[in-house]
């Protein structure tokens, strides 16, 4: 077990106090991604129904997206990208307007658009700006807290990048460049992620869930994101649709490391994972807004 460690994030000039693990909820503005129940599309309805329940089950943060990653998902235009989130982003102000919201992309047009015009408080990049060489700069002039994930390629060709000698020791040591160019970009909130399924074999990210207290020595927080990926149901054989079981047990283990934010499809399960491990380690108050 790994003692959790408190952070405290800046979010529109309002301090988040991370005290103990956060569960941020995913809502998907698209109509490709990999966990077919998590599609809400272009659809108000859909959006304030699912946003309703991630509310309702104790979401403390929603991490909107609206471009698939998936390896073979469409291509979509910074346009539509802007579109799609928009209207995300703003069913959730109305449903919940004191929710963190965090955006999910890797263009640094969409980030600032998002942050600037439509209100999102946190960037969430897949491609920790090696995708748009402006996103590090923008994120350091929007001033505001940036989640910083390891991921080799692009999620066409990741796949193919898998070759590492020793995997833990290299995506920490790939994400520490780059916390460092953060932090002398003036990014005092960085949020870092392993980037389970992404550019790694399904034995690497066991291999990074079995090692993941080493991410301590980044001095950040640390986000997993494993809700029900291939990780789990290719390892299983079964599916995305039936892996919530998988999940819930790999959750409570990346708490019982140190995690300190979980990103997830069922916010009430993860919640309960919350709850449960804390009581067993008594590490953190299970009380507070859970």
């Amino acid at each position: 077990m790994t003692k959790f460690k408190p952070y405290s994030i800046n979010v529109g000039g309002r301090l988040v106090e991370i005290s103990r693990p956060m569960v941020m909820g995913i809502l998907n503005v698209t109509p490709d991604s990999f966990y077919a129940d998590s599609r809400c599309g272009v659809d108000e309805e859909a959006i304030t129904l699912r946003v309703n329940t991630m509310v309702s089950e104790g979401a403390d943060m929603i991490d909107i997206g609206g471009y698939s990653s998936r390896p073979g998902a469409a291509e979509v235009t910074a346009e539509e990208e802007l579109r799609r989130l928009k209207l995300g982003i703003s069913v959730v102000r109305k449903v919940s307007p004191d929710m963190v919201i965090s955006v999910d992309t890797f263009r640094a047009g969409v980030a600032r658009c998002c942050i600037e015009e439509f209100g999102a408080d946190i960037v969430n990049d897949i491609s920790g700006g090696d995708l748009d060489p402006e996103m590090l700069d923008t994120v350091a002039s929007l001033k505001v807290p940036y989640v910083l994930m390891h991921m080799r390629g692009t999620p066409a060709t990741m796949s193919t990048l898998t070759g590492y000698g020793d995997v833990t020791a290299e995506v920490i040591a790939q994400l520490a460049l780059k916390v460092s160019r953060l932090r002398l970009l003036g990014v005092n909130d960085v949020i870092v992620d392993p980037g389970f399924g992404f550019s790694k074999t399904l034995e690497q990210n066991y291999e990074l869930m079995r090692n993941l207290e080493a991410f301590a020595a980044l001095d950040a927080p640390v986000l997993v994101g494993v809700s029900r990926k291939s990780m789990l149901y290719r390892m299983l054989g079964i599916t995305a649709e039936t892996a919530l079981n998988a999940t819930t047990a790999l959750h409570a283990m990346a708490l019982n490391k140190g995690a300190h934010i979980l990103r997830v499809h069922d916010v009430a399960q993860a919640v309960e994972a919350v709850k449960v491990v804390g009581a067993v380690t008594g590490e953190y108050d299970i009380s507070s807004r859970l």
